[in-house]
Protein backbone atom coordinates (compact mmCIF):
# COMPACT_ATOMS: atom_id res chain seq x y z
CA UNK A 1 0.00 0.00 0.00
CA UNK A 2 1.29 3.28 -0.92
CA UNK A 3 1.77 5.93 1.97
CA UNK A 4 0.77 9.15 0.61
CA UNK A 5 1.79 12.42 2.51
CA UNK A 6 -0.72 15.34 1.56
CA UNK A 7 -3.97 14.90 -0.42
CA UNK A 8 -2.15 16.38 -3.68
CA UNK A 9 -0.04 13.72 -3.84
CA UNK A 10 -2.86 11.30 -3.34
CA UNK A 11 -4.98 12.61 -6.09
CA UNK A 12 -1.68 12.86 -8.76
CA UNK A 13 -1.27 9.06 -8.41
CA UNK A 14 -4.07 8.78 -10.49
CA UNK A 15 -4.72 9.49 -14.56
CA UNK A 16 -5.95 12.87 -15.17
CA UNK A 17 -9.56 12.06 -16.01
CA UNK A 18 -9.63 10.46 -12.52
CA UNK A 19 -7.53 13.15 -10.99
CA UNK A 20 -9.93 15.47 -12.28
CA UNK A 21 -13.13 13.60 -10.61
CA UNK A 22 -11.38 13.75 -7.27
CA UNK A 23 -10.62 17.34 -7.43
CA UNK A 24 -14.33 17.76 -8.00
CA UNK A 25 -14.89 16.25 -4.46
CA UNK A 26 -12.48 18.27 -2.96
CA UNK A 27 -13.20 21.48 -4.10
CA UNK A 28 -17.12 20.30 -2.99
CA UNK A 29 -15.91 19.47 0.12
CA UNK A 30 -13.94 22.69 0.98
CA UNK A 31 -16.51 24.78 0.01
CA UNK A 32 -19.29 23.08 2.08
CA UNK A 33 -17.00 23.09 4.95
CA UNK A 34 -14.40 25.80 4.75
CA UNK A 35 -13.50 25.32 8.19
CA UNK A 36 -12.54 21.86 8.23
CA UNK A 37 -8.63 20.94 7.49
CA UNK A 38 -7.55 18.05 5.10
CA UNK A 39 -5.17 15.14 5.81
CA UNK A 40 -4.55 11.57 5.24
CA UNK A 41 -6.46 8.92 7.19
CA UNK A 42 -6.21 5.49 6.24
CA UNK A 43 -4.17 5.87 3.38
CA UNK A 44 -7.11 8.13 2.17
CA UNK A 45 -8.13 11.80 1.95
CA UNK A 46 -9.94 13.08 4.82
CA UNK A 47 -11.46 16.14 6.38
CA UNK A 48 -11.67 16.86 9.65
CA UNK A 49 -13.71 19.35 12.03
CA UNK A 50 -14.47 18.63 15.36
CA UNK A 51 -13.72 14.89 14.52
CA UNK A 52 -13.60 12.67 11.20
CA UNK A 53 -15.85 14.74 8.86
CA UNK A 54 -15.44 12.53 5.60
CA UNK A 55 -13.54 9.99 3.70
CA UNK A 56 -12.98 10.23 -0.30
CA UNK A 57 -10.96 7.89 -2.49
CA UNK A 58 -10.63 6.46 -5.99
CA UNK A 59 -10.91 3.05 -7.20
CA UNK A 60 -11.19 0.99 -10.25
CA UNK A 61 -14.74 2.13 -11.13
CA UNK A 62 -15.80 4.14 -8.91
CA UNK A 63 -15.29 7.17 -6.46
CA UNK A 64 -15.60 5.76 -3.00
CA UNK A 65 -16.87 8.66 -0.27
CA UNK A 66 -17.16 7.72 3.81
CA UNK A 67 -19.50 10.44 5.16
CA UNK A 68 -19.94 7.80 7.94
CA UNK A 69 -23.21 5.57 8.52
CA UNK A 70 -25.40 8.30 9.68
CA UNK A 71 -24.55 10.83 7.05
CA UNK A 72 -25.98 7.44 4.99
CA UNK A 73 -29.13 7.44 6.85
CA UNK A 74 -30.00 10.65 6.83
CA UNK A 75 -30.01 10.55 3.03
CA UNK A 76 -30.81 7.22 1.98
CA UNK A 77 -33.57 8.19 -0.38
CA UNK A 78 -31.15 10.02 -2.65
CA UNK A 79 -28.61 7.30 -2.00
CA UNK A 80 -30.86 4.72 -3.48
CA UNK A 81 -29.32 4.60 -6.48
CA UNK A 82 -25.92 3.64 -5.75
CA UNK A 83 -23.79 0.67 -4.52
CA UNK A 84 -23.44 1.03 -0.56
CA UNK A 85 -21.75 -0.73 2.11
CA UNK A 86 -22.17 0.56 5.81
CA UNK A 87 -20.68 4.07 5.68
CA UNK A 88 -19.56 4.16 2.12
CA UNK A 89 -21.13 5.25 -1.07
CA UNK A 90 -19.45 4.62 -4.46
CA UNK A 91 -20.28 6.68 -7.19
CA UNK A 92 -19.37 5.19 -10.98
CA UNK A 93 -17.08 6.68 -13.21
CA UNK A 94 -19.45 6.59 -15.84
CA UNK A 95 -22.22 8.42 -14.24
CA UNK A 96 -22.10 12.36 -13.33
CA UNK A 97 -20.56 13.02 -9.55
CA UNK A 98 -23.73 14.07 -7.42
CA UNK A 99 -21.99 17.27 -6.28
CA UNK A 100 -25.21 18.94 -4.92
CA UNK A 101 -25.43 15.68 -2.85
CA UNK A 102 -22.12 15.90 -1.81
CA UNK A 103 -22.76 19.01 -0.55
CA UNK A 104 -25.70 18.17 1.25
CA UNK A 105 -24.19 15.22 3.05
CA UNK A 106 -21.05 17.27 4.02
CA UNK A 107 -23.00 20.23 5.66
CA UNK A 108 -25.08 17.42 7.60
CA UNK A 109 -21.63 16.24 9.34
CA UNK A 110 -20.57 19.72 9.43
CA UNK A 111 -23.82 20.34 11.82
CA UNK A 112 -23.27 16.53 13.46
CA UNK A 113 -20.00 16.97 14.48
CA UNK A 114 -20.43 20.13 15.98
CA UNK A 115 -23.59 18.99 18.31
CA UNK A 116 -21.47 15.92 18.84
CA UNK A 117 -18.51 18.54 20.08
CA UNK A 118 -20.89 20.36 22.49
CA UNK A 119 -21.76 17.20 24.69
Amino acid sequence: MTTYMTVTDYITSFPADIQALLQQVRQTIQQAAPDATETIKYAIPTFVLNGNLVHYAAFKHHIGFYPAPTGIRAFEKELAPYKQGKGSIQFPFDQPLPLDLITKIVIYRVKQNAEKKKK
